[in-house]
C-alpha cells in the first residue's frame, strides 16, 4: 500500500504493526487499511490462534527553548 512507510512481524508472528506516512494518509486510512490487512491475512495464510493488526499513524512534534 503506497501510504505504508514501515511495517514489522512482532510476537512470533502474532501480530503486525503497520505505521504510515501522515502527510500521505487520513485518519479514516487507518481502520480501512487494518481491516484490509486482516482480511488479506484470513484469505491467504494458514495459522493457528490470532494475528493482530495494528496500523499506527501518528505525527510527533517537538521544540525545546533555552
Amino acid at each position: 500500500y503506497s501510504e505504508v512507510e514501515e511495517a514489522y512481524a512482532v510476537k512470533a508472528g502474532r501480530e503486525i504493526r503497520v505505521i504510515l506516512n501522515p502527510k500521505q494518509s487520513k485518519d479514516d486510512d487507518v481502520t480501512v487499511l487494518a481491516t484490509k490487512i486482516r482480511d488479506k491475512i484470513q484469505d491467504k495464510l494458514t495459522y493457528p490462534g490470532t494475528v493482530t493488526v495494528n496500523v499506527i499513524r501518528e505525527t510527533r512534534s517537538q521544540a525545546i527553548a533555552k
